[in-house]
């Protein structure tokens, strides 16, 4: 299927709006895609009962929705039954900056901040869809080689969706940022680049003899960098869905 998206950028409000070193800040919805697509966990921050809960957990997007799942049994589930306000956020470590000061030291990252009111898919068919969804989002066309989810596992899992309401990105990706007075200290100053990669697959002991990798997983290669293949497998799967 083809999602349209209403405006390049979503609002700038309150509850989005960037603050402190606004200039990294932006509102534009590419930039805010790009964040979440390129990350596997995300941290959905809720509060229940005056108590604030922040939960981590595997993402996916399609347009301006987001999903996630859980147990049945999971409290959050449970007060996301009733619709609930959630901010929902991914962050990806790019870069330790050492500088020749301790206010200087910094990271190079990149940010997104979603809000929007979360609520459980209950509905058969989009649940069993969305269930679909979460694997070929990661592994595009692995769910036509597995199983079907039995009526317990439906049972035990809970799917959770989101329309992004308002939404910003934000991000450093600069060298040390020194005062001019301090250059001459004997002190080493840099930028320390963090990768993460894939490494290399390892088969479990119960797979039947003459069993390769499939096609599908071809992208996880060793040494790839995790966000670049997450970014093609999410453009793999919009292309599928059209």
């Amino acid at each position: 299927m083809t999602i349209q998206t209403p405006e390049k950028s979503f609002p700038a409000t309150p509850r989005n709006r960037v603050k402190r070193l606004h200039e990294r800040g932006t509102y534009d919805r590419d930039a805010v895609y790009a964040v979440l697509d390129s990350a596997f966990l995300c941290h959905a921050a809720y509060v229940i009962d005056g108590q604030p809960f922040c939960t981590p957990t595997i993402h996916w997007r399609e347009g301006d929705w987001l999903y996630w799942h859980g147990s049945s049994a999971s409290r959050m589930l449970r007060q996301l039954e009733k619709g609930t306000p959630v901010c929902l956020t991914v962050s990806h470590l790019d870069g330790l900056v050492l500088a020749r000061s301790g206010f200087h030291h910094s990271a190079n990252y990149r940010s997104a901040m979603c809000f929007g009111t979360a609520g459980i898919i209950d509905e058969p068919e989009e649940k069993a869809r969305a269930l679909k969804a979460i694997v070929d989002r990661f592994y595009p066309g692995r769910s036509a080689e597995m199983r079907a989810d039995s009526p317990q596992e439906l049972k035990a899992t809970k799917v959770i969706g989101m329309r992004i309401e308002d939404a910003s990105a934000k991000h450093r990706a600069a060298g040390v940022g020194d005062d001019e007075e301090d250059y001459g200290l004997p002190v080493w100053a840099g930028v320390i680049p963090v990768e993460t990669v894939i490494g290399k697959a390892e088969i479990s002991p119960h797979v039947p003899a003459g069993v390769t990798l499939p096609e599908h997983l071809a992208p996880y290669r060793p040494g790839r960098r995790l966000d670049e293949v997450l970014r093609e497998a999410q453009a793999l799967y919009e292309n599928g869905a059209e």
